[in-house]
């Protein structure tokens, strides 16, 4: 039987709508990444569980509150690194849309350390109703 990977499991944890969690899981000294041209007032750094929780307000704010992470896929890459696939869906500008995301996740010592958050803006299947 295949033993999960410790780094997942702490992953596993991880959720932007609870801050106990989140203070829980994430390093002190903790920053979001986030690149995406096609909303560059979101795009930057945040650090810390403040900053974080800030992203994703201004993230919510920009969506009505509707957008949600549906995770695809989750691969540890040696000691440190996770990488996951997610599909995003939001409303934004007042349009439907669906769009995959990668998330590159940094684990040092049980804490997530870093992570980039890089949406594939350039397939987004955005709807027209």
């Amino acid at each position: 039987m295949n033993k999960e990977h410790p780094n997942i499991s702490i992953l596993k944890r991880f959720n932007p709508a609870d801050p106990t969690t989140l203070a829980r899981v994430l390093a002190e000294d903790f920053v979001w990444h986030y690149i995406n041209p096609k909303l560059p007032e979101l795009e930057g750094d945040y650090s810390g569980l403040s900053g974080l929780t800030e992203f994703f307000q201004k993230l919510a704010g920009r969506t009505s509150g509707s957008f949600k992470v549906n995770p695809i896929s989750i691969i540890p890459m040696g000691d440190e690194l996770i990488i996951t696939h997610v599909k995003d869906t939001m409303v934004l500008e007042g349009k439907p849309m669906e769009i995959d995301a990668i998330v590159l996740w940094c684990i040092i010592d049980g804490l997530i350390k870093e992570a980039w958050d890089i949406p594939i803006v350039h397939t987004a299947k955005i709807s027209d109703t």
